[in-house]
């Protein structure tokens, strides 16, 4: 075992380490998209206007700037916590007042409260600058922190039991409580799952039943070709927040819902609406769903196993700046710095995600028209300024849809000739 100085040092390593390729990562991702950005790629050149992917290129390069001042903020904080003093310092400010579960309580919130305030003038920035002086911010203040403070009642009225739980498990179930904590945090997913379609989704937005039509004779045929049962098909208001569009589903078991944003229904046609259904239905019948589900659930298995191997080790908090020693300070320290020793596996994870967005896509070649999800991702491309031209390394590492160059060549490829 490692004595605290060594785990400090390895510690501090990977923080390097992570940091400088995270950062080195975007600024190839940026010189790559400017380099591009002077003309339309080939395979565009006769759908995508030059103005419309200048437009793209512009967007991602802010997005991604802002980006890099979030990584520069993380690592600052990160240290801050750990090796600064600031989990030290909540310690003593908390352990003389509170014990036991509701000193945890207090730690862990706290933790959670100060880095979504440091966070909070990133995010007004990217909404109300980046995403405004691109076309596509429609959220007003009012809504925005009307927003904030529903998701932080929501927090505190779901996290505060959740959090009592896994801290009572992990004190009172012996060596195992690892694994009654992994059972119990899987359950607790799965019931999120299933209530976040009617209970939670309708606190911030509205969702409507689609319109009789041609879009819904269309849809349901589908759906009906597929054999999947939804308990709807809805319309979300989107445009409340963003121009962007988007479709999804949601909910778990019996209460599966289809949602569309107003946004895409506006902008596509029936056919190819049909056609991103299709697609997302492909993720379903390919059990791209259960498949991640079961990912995470293992990994989050694996990673309370590991937590409950260090939590008795002195030299775990030691080595991260921490005196004291109890089960919320392991909760937190272990879940401040897993991402600094787990970025490595990022590629795997994005390459898992893009080989089933081929899966998905050649799933709905087969049950609609890979024509009409071409034109729809042509559309969606340009409406979204997603950009055409990402840097091949960045996308290994972080982009968990094919690029477009990449996906539309597959399409092409599974074309039912007329």
């Amino acid at each position: 075992m490692p004595d605290s100085q060594e785990f400090t040092a390895l510690f501090l390593a990977f923080f390097a380490l992570t940091l400088a390729v995270r950062l080195w990562l975007k600024i190839r991702h940026i010189r790559h998209i400017g380099a591009h950005r002077g003309a339309v790629p080939a395979d565009f050149a006769a759908t995508i206007a030059l103005a419309d992917h200048q437009k793209a290129a512009d967007y991602t390069i802010d997005r991604v700037k802002s980006v890099i001042f979030a990584i520069v903020s993380e690592g600052v904080v990160l240290l801050a916590f750990t090796l600064g003093g600031g989990l030290a310092a909540l310690n003593g400010f908390w352990a003389p007042r509170l014990d036991g579960l509701t000193y945890g309580l207090a730690m862990i919130f706290s933790v959670m409260g100060i880095s979504g305030l440091i966070d909070l003038p990133l995010s007004l920035y990217r909404q109300f600058v980046i995403e405004a002086r691109h076309g596509f911010n429609r959220m007003t203040l009012g809504l925005f922190f009307s927003d904030l403070v529903k998701q932080t009642l929501l927090g505190i009225a779901v996290g505060a039991p959740v959090i009592l739980a896994v801290l009572w498990l992990m004190g009172a179930m012996g060596s195992l409580w690892w694994l009654y904590v992994w059972l119990f945090w899987s359950a607790f997913n799965l019931l999120v799952m299933f209530v976040y379609p009617t209970w939670i989704a309708p606190l911030f937005n509205k969702f409507s039943p689609l319109e009789e039509g041609e879009m819904k004779h269309c849809i349901e045929a589908l759906l009906t070709r597929c054999g999947f049962r939804s308990s709807g098909l809805f319309v979300m208001d989107g445009s409340k927040r963003s121009s962007h569009g988007n479709a999804y589903f949601t909910g778990f078991g019996n209460n599966k819902r289809i949602v569309f944003f107003d946004t895409l229904l506006n902008r596509l046609a029936p056919p190819e609406i049909e056609a991103v259904l299709a697609h997302e239905l492909g993720h379903f019948r390919r059990h791209h769903v259960i498949k991640h589900i079961a990912l995470m659930f293992a990994g989050s298995l694996a990673l309370l196993w590991l937590l409950g191997q260090l939590i008795h080790a002195p030299w775990f908090y030691a080595g991260l700046g921490v005196p004291a020693q109890n089960t919320a300070l392991a909760l937190i320290l272990f879940f401040l710095v897993v991402p600094v020793f787990t970025f490595p596996f990022t590629p795997l994870t994005s390459y898992l995600s893009r080989r089933n967005e081929f899966e998905a896509d050649a799933y709905a070649a087969e049950h609609a028209s890979a024509t009409e999800l071409i034109h729809a991702l042509v559309k969606l491309y340009q409406d979204n300024a997603s950009t055409l031209t990402p840097d091949p390394l960045h996308s290994l590492f972080h982009d968990s849809h094919p690029p477009a160059a990449q996906r539309i060549a597959r399409l092409q490829q599974l074309e039912t000739p007329a």
